[in-house]
């Protein structure tokens, strides 16, 4: 693992430079609290000179003839697939996510790069009719240099998707990795590295969050800002960013309901919400289910499922195949959840299963349940980003979706139903911006994905996705 492991360095101009500052910043391993890796940090300095690497790459890049542009992002996703195993070890090590985890997620970073390499043919204008000697067209153009700032519970899904969509729509990029998952965007950089991205068009600086974000928003040379990370930190972003009338998509948090009908198949729920909320990142997930609404007709039959399968989950190191469930991220979370447990217990909540740090090294958590939660605890409000699962009852389905749209919250919301009308009615009525019906599952590539709300504004992914990095010209040509 230790040499997998990358030298953590920046990428800018063209090469790897440790950073200028003084400061240095250690990465951990949460499954053993070791120290895996140090870095040197960006200072503003090397903050200006990705910046000016950056605008001289977006001449490059954005003249570059569309197939070989397209050529190479193709080559990268192939490069990605290639050294899929290598970088699930680097984002397990650095993030503690379970291997067969990692690995699904380097893939699917793969699928973005490669279906936004070839929707970039299809960013299309529009002809509108014209009177004679006149045209009147509108072109679509890359809109420039882009920051982008992303979280460290996915690193490689937003590495890919936000690089990845900046660079098929012509733009040059500039990614400030996360302090705490800086290796896996350093072995993701390699590989856009090696696929020919051409220098400039892709810079990569680790180091203080604030400091680096707030250079990089500032800047007059970026003209985007694409941020993934939580609501509190998007509004100081959304703010830096509006002050020089700068775009922005916002992709920030949740606390996805889950709305169980009374003609729903339990054991369906009870296995997607273990596979969502549990194993998967240990529910550090902005689009994890969390608010479970159960009709009041099934809801026992539903606590005493999803508790007993709770308890069964193994939770180990992310190396473990036997693992059900890895750790948490840092010591943070650990605090975090606790305290979150302790308020919902006060407020009158029945704690079924977990609620407490297992022993031994590493940020361990046990699954948690817990149900009868009254609407007034933190954890009903704010999003718990952890393995917590909260569980309440509900008669009419109006009720639900009531308690559904009562946060300003609003990412991602999942339903089960066997009902094509409860089905129509949630679809009309749920506000969210990605509603799954049936299912809990990731996003696809050539889908947008993005809140509403609190939850932010903007769209990766999809079609969408690549118009956000575009700015729409009108050209009337009258020549008679």
């Amino acid at each position: 693992m230790t040499q997998i492991y990358p030298e953590l360095k920046q990428y800018i101009g063209g090469a790897w430079v440790h950073g200028a500052s003084a400061t240095t910043r250690q990465v951990l391993n949460p499954a053993d609290e070791t120290v895996i890796a140090h870095y040197h940090e960006a200072d503003t300095a090397d903050c200006d000179r990705a910046i000016t690497a950056a605008h001289d790459g977006f001449q490059t890049w954005r003249r570059m003839p569309l197939q070989e542009r397209t050529a190479i992002l193709l080559r990268c996703a192939d490069l990605i697939r290639q050294r899929a195993d290598d970088l699930a070890q680097i984002l397990t090590a650095e993030g503690g996510k379970r291997i067969v985890e990692s690995r699904r997620e380097i893939l699917r970073g793969a699928d973005f790069v490669e279906w936004d390499a070839h929707e970039a043919s299809r960013l299309y204008g529009r002809v509108m009719p014209s009177g004679s000697g006149n045209r009147q067209f509108t072109i679509r153009e890359p809109i420039g240099v882009v920051a982008a700032l992303i979280a460290w519970n996915f690193p490689a899904s937003f590495f890919s998707r936000k690089v990845g969509g900046a660079l098929a729509a012509g733009c040059s990029v500039v990614l400030k990795a996360s302090e705490e998952t800086p290796g896996t965007c350093v072995a993701l950089a390699q590989c856009f590295i090696d696929a020919g991205v051409p220098v400039g068009a892709l810079s990569l600086v680790l180091g203080d969050p604030q400091m680096i974000s707030e250079h990089l928003i500032r800047h007059p040379v970026v003209r985007a800002v694409s941020f993934t990370g939580s609501p509190q930190v998007g509004r100081i972003v959304a703010g830096l960013a509006a002050a020089d009338v700068k775009p922005c998509v916002m992709e920030l948090g949740g606390h996805a309901p889950v709305i169980v009908c009374e003609d729903a198949d339990l054991n369906r729920v009870v296995a997607a919400a273990v596979a969502t909320k549990f194993a998967n990142n240990a529910g550090q997930v902005c689009m994890a289910p969390t608010r479970f609404l159960v009709q009041e007709s099934r809801y026992e039959d539903f606590v005493e499922a999803l508790t007993a399968q709770a308890k069964n989950i193994r939770v180990g190191v992310g190396t473990d195949p036997e693992a059900g469930m890895g750790p948490l991220i840092n010591q943070r979370r650990v605090d975090a959840i606790d305290a979150l447990v302790a308020d919902a217990v006060q407020a009158g909540g029945r704690l079924t299963t977990g609620g407490h740090r297992l022993e031994g090294s590493g940020y361990f958590y046990a699954p948690t349940v817990i149900t009868d939660v009254p609407e007034h605890a933190r954890v009903m409000r704010e999003e718990p980003f952890g393995p917590l699962a909260l569980v309440t009852s509900f008669v009419e389905l109006d009720d639900a979706i009531a308690t559904a749209n009562s946060l300003p919250y609003a990412l991602s919301a999942y339903a089960f139903t066997d009902s094509a009308r409860a089905a129509g009615r949630l679809a009309e009525n749920v506000e969210c911006g990605v509603l799954s019906i049936n299912h809990i599952g990731g996003m696809a590539p050539n889908a947008p994905f993005g809140g509403v709300k609190g939850s932010g504004y903007g769209k990766e992914g999809g079609t969408e996705g690549l118009q956000a990095f575009t700015t729409l010209k009108y050209v009337s040509h009258q020549w008679a």
